[in-house]
């Protein structure tokens, strides 16, 4: 199994938006295949500074061959979907984790 895992700061102001949004975005995401399930967090600690909130999606895949076809066929596209809307108003960092 690989946790694709997000993490996303963005300004306080832009939270309900960017939620709303976020959450088409995770649906659209489970209909690729390998994508078996995901959740969205609230990042609590550490916290972020007084005018940014924080949060993480994780994404489970089936297994690293759906993560590298993730990254072949889709990947470009789900992204550039984020940065279209909002651009720099959202940070994302990412890590990919392989469970043992």
């Amino acid at each position: 199994m690989i946790v694709y895992a997000i993490e996303l700061e963005l300004d306080a102001a832009l939270h309900d938006e960017y939620l709303a949004w976020l959450h088409g975005h995770v649906r659209e995401m489970l209909e690729l295949p390998g994508f078996e399930a995901a959740e969205v967090l609230t990042r609590l600690e550490p916290p972020p500074p007084a005018d940014r909130c924080a949060l993480t999606v994780h994404y489970r895949l089936r297994d690293r061959a759906a993560w590298e076809a993730y990254l072949a066929d889709h990947a470009p596209r789900m992204r550039e979907v984020g940065r279209v809307r909002f651009g720099d108003r959202i940070r994302a960092s990412r890590q990919v984790l392989e469970a043992e």
